[in-house]
């Protein structure tokens, strides 16, 4: 049953402080004016429409995203930006500070989710 543990294991090689330093760079790499720009011309086409979204925001935050990782050894494709995400998801559950910029990360290019208000009174019965 070692697949299991696996799973929660991140790659081996990358640390739980070198996973916090790229993280922390793909995130400052999302805040350069460049990348702001290209994002948020991307969020403007997009209309927060969850089709275009990964029409559109997607791609530029995927390439934003390889850019970085590739110097630590991460292919410079798709599949490289999906196991720097598997690791760092491995390491939100052990770090505060990575879930932190995990979710500061996923902001950035997930469009704001808008909660239709419920009744706050259910019917019991």
């Amino acid at each position: 049953m070692a697949s299991a543990q696996q799973q929660q294991t991140p790659a081996p090689g990358l640390s739980l402080e070198q996973a916090k330093v790229i993280l922390a760079e793909v995130v400052k790499a999302f805040s350069c004016p460049e990348n702001a720009m290209r994002m948020e011309e991307a969020r403007d086409n997009a209309c927060n429409d969850m089709g275009k979204m990964l029409q559109f925001v997607l791609p530029v935050a995927t390439q934003i995203q390889q850019d970085v990782i590739k110097s630590y050894g991460f292919t410079n494709d798709g599949e490289g930006v999906l196991k720097f995400a598997r690791i760092i998801k491995a390491y939100e559950s052990q770090d505060p500070e990575i879930a932190a910029m995990s979710g500061k990360l996923k902001a950035m290019f997930l469009p704001p989710m808008t909660v239709p208000p419920h009744s706050t009174g259910i019917a019991a019965s």
